[in-house]
């Protein structure tokens, strides 16, 4: 299997295997086993039909690009470029929303683990630096109303569907805590609210032109930032100002200090979509992210509105899911695009 399983329902023979598969109440004992013996009556030539056409009907091309959105701070008065007020942070956000994106996490785009509704597209939000600004928590762990997380939570909550979920590109800097207790509480909180956290180094340092062991232990303490305060691995890991060690693998894995890391995929600072996990194009040691920006300036191409823009015009570029987990669906034409290693589960209609 390509992600997790997931029982689905819409065509016919694809409903009698997903009631046999998703009904576990005793007392329908009787159903499940009707279920499961209408379902050995349907043959493999039958349940590839019927998810041909639902791959068809949604148009869908899981070899299309996606955009992974990059954001620092989420502040009222931005004191750099890369900053964006609550107004405009949510604002793209309800864009997302309209125009059928399904947030996924970085370490679910890297894994090829893409579980969204046939028809929608994913986009990955991620933050980098771990500002107070991104989140912040009351007394009672609510999240303040105009965070980054409490707006997304908002906005997930006003558009059912748009699932609220983000990467968080975790520093030393921890989102302003300093006792170890607050560290572990705050990445307790995102953890278990399904939030994904990354490795962004321990100290943010320029990994270009270091020597391989400095390499590897600054990533490794980057990892422990983490993995000290909650029994949780980190999968990916953006690299400082974007830019890759002389040795690119020296990022995706290594060891230092008895911390050993090994990811799925390493981002970098910005430019354009990423290609699909299951494209040829796809190179984990180098995933581009997009600067989230008002299109002005050096931004007129290579920022959020931009390449939001130019998605929208170019629906047959963007990824667009068939709603099957278990499939990597995508019109014929796009066959000579497809990675070798997800060929058994290709649906080329």
């Amino acid at each position: 299997m390509r992600g997790y399983g997931v029982c689905r329902t819409g065509a016919v023979a694809l409903s009698l295997l997903a009631l046999a598969g998703c009904m576990s109440d005793a007392d329908d004992a009787v159903k499940v086993a009707a279920a499961k013996k209408a379902a050995k009556a349907v043959s493999p030539q039958e349940v590839r039909k019927a998810r041909l056409a639902v791959a068809a009907k949604a148009k869908a091309n899981e070899l299309g690009q996606v955009p992974v959105l990059m954001y620092h701070r989420v502040v009222a008065k931005p004191d750099i470029a890369d900053d964006r007020t609550p107004a405009q942070f949510r604002a793209e956000l309800e864009r997302l929303a309209q125009e059928g994106y399904v947030p996924i996490t970085a370490a679910e785009y890297a894994t090829g683990k893409i579980g969204i509704p046939a028809g929608k597209h994913p986009v990955v939000l991620t933050f980098d630096d771990s500002s107070p600004s991104q989140v912040t928590l009351d007394g009672m762990g609510e999240p303040a109303p105009d965070s980054a997380v409490g707006i997304l939570l908002d906005v997930g909550r006003r558009h059912p569907g748009f699932r609220p979920v983000a990467t968080f590109y975790v520093t030393r800097d921890m989102f302003g805590k300093a006792r170890p207790e607050e560290q572990t509480q705050i990445l307790t909180w995102l953890h278990e609210r399904g939030f994904d956290l990354g490795n962004h180094t321990r100290d943010h340092l320029n990994l270009r032109g270091k020597a391989k062991k400095q390499v590897e232990k600054e990533v490794a303490a980057g990892h422990q930032v983490i993995r000290g305060r909650i029994p949780f691995d980190p999968v990916t890991l953006a690299l400082p100002y974007g830019n890759q060690p002389n040795t690119k693998e020296w990022a995706l894995r290594g060891s230092a200090s008895g911390t050993r890391y090994d990811y799925g995929g390493v981002f970098l600072a910005g430019y354009t979509p990423a290609a699909s996990p299951f494209s040829k194009d796809f190179d984990p040691l180098g995933i581009p992210r997009i600067k989230s920006q008002d299109k002005k300036g050096e931004c007129l191409r290579f920022c959020s509105t931009a390449w939001l823009d130019w998605l929208k015009e170019h629906p047959e570029e963007r990824y667009t899911s068939d709603g099957d987990i278990r499939t990597v669906a995508y019109p014929k034409f796009k066959a000579a695009f497809g990675a070798k290693k997800y060929a058994a589960y290709a649906l080329p209609y």
